[in-house]
């Protein structure tokens, strides 16, 4: 079982994430976090890296549901996505699979969660 799962598509880099972030809305995600992976490595080790975002999404009832079955399951919030310019004009979009990485948690109240965001992510991700 691989650990993500993802989607290449011609479009742009902008154009992709605000694509993603729209569609993880429609599935109940908000976005806690975003870092611009390209920006954060010019300014701490002066590189050039290409356009690399990681937005951490989060589905508040699912999280809840998640942290009343595992008090420690915050160390693996939020799901992260990542958007990622291939080439000009070609995009990836990347998400954490849930269930591979639930599997790692000796919980089987979680399996059931992880399954249900594991859906909502794959959908979002499938309709960008």
């Amino acid at each position: 079982m691989t650990y993500y799962f993802s989607k290449t598509k011609k479009a742009s880099f902008e154009e992709t994430v605000e694509a993603v972030k729209n569609e993880l809305k429609e599935e109940g995600f908000g976005i806690l976090t975003e870092i611009d992976v390209r920006e954060t490595l010019k300014k701490k080790l002066d590189v050039d890296f290409r356009k690399y975002r990681i937005l951490g999404a989060c589905n508040p009832p699912f999280a809840y549901k998640a942290l009343q079955a595992e008090d420690k399951i915050g160390t693996m919030l939020p799901c992260n996505v990542v958007v990622q310019e291939l080439s000009a004009g070609i995009t990836e979009i990347a998400a954490i699979d849930p269930v591979a990485s639930m599997q790692a948690v000796s919980n089987p109240h979680l399996k059931e969660i992880a399954e249900q965001i594991q859906a909502k992510l794959r959908k979002a991700v499938e309709k960008c």
